[in-house]
């Protein structure tokens, strides 16, 4: 049996198959989800994104599966010990921004009725298709992941630059950059 035609960042082995078939590119619009997906995109900065794909299981796990209100109390000592897990990215900025991070979504929910719907507004709730004919023609950030940014930034959030925040739009569906030939998008 032929195998389906796939975009190809996701080649490289049945891990990275797993999450362009099933995850990457189909709408999320569950708060603690969308989290999760912000923190691993930020935690990607400077790396490949397999490096974190693969670490998925232990961020939820030392990130207290991912219980916001949890991650938002902790503390230095926890910065500490999470420094020594080898299971994440040992990162002392990227860990602290997890707690930062928390912290700004309990308040952006004191003013927004959901996380969620705060940040679809910026697609306009609805996903943005693009017809990519190869991966050279899917662009690193856009006006929309410029305004993302900006937004998140002022509401708190660290490690969420524009091309962060379009690499977040992707993975949760906001945008659908799977190319013209793949399976998925004909699904």
């Amino acid at each position: 049996m032929k195998e389906p035609k796939r975009c190809e960042w996701c080649l490289r082995d049945e891990i990275y198959k797993e999450y362009h078939d099933n995850i990457w590119g189909k709408p999320e619009y569950d708060d603690k989800k969308l989290f999760e997906f912000l923190i691993l995109e930020g935690a990607q900065a400077g790396l490949s994104w397999y490096t974190v794909l693969i670490k998925r299981d232990n961020y939820r796990q030392a990130f207290f599966d991912w219980d916001i209100e949890k991650i938002a109390a902790m503390t230095d000592s926890d910065v500490e010990r999470l420094m020594d897990d080898k299971g994440i990215i040992r990162n002392r900025l990227k860990i602290q921004s997890v707690i930062t991070n928390a912290r700004a979504y309990l308040n952006l929910l004191e003013k927004e009725s959901s996380f969620s719907e705060f940040l679809w507004s910026y697609v306009g709730g609805q996903p943005l298709i693009n017809h990519p004919e190869s991966l050279q023609d899917v662009p690193a950030s856009t006006s929309i992941s410029d305004k993302m940014s900006k937004g998140l930034k002022k509401a708190g959030f660290k490690f969420v630059g524009s091309t962060i925040c379009y690499a977040f739009m992707q993975a949760t569906g906001m945008v659908d950059d799977h190319i013209i030939d793949c399976w998925v998008k004909s699904r």
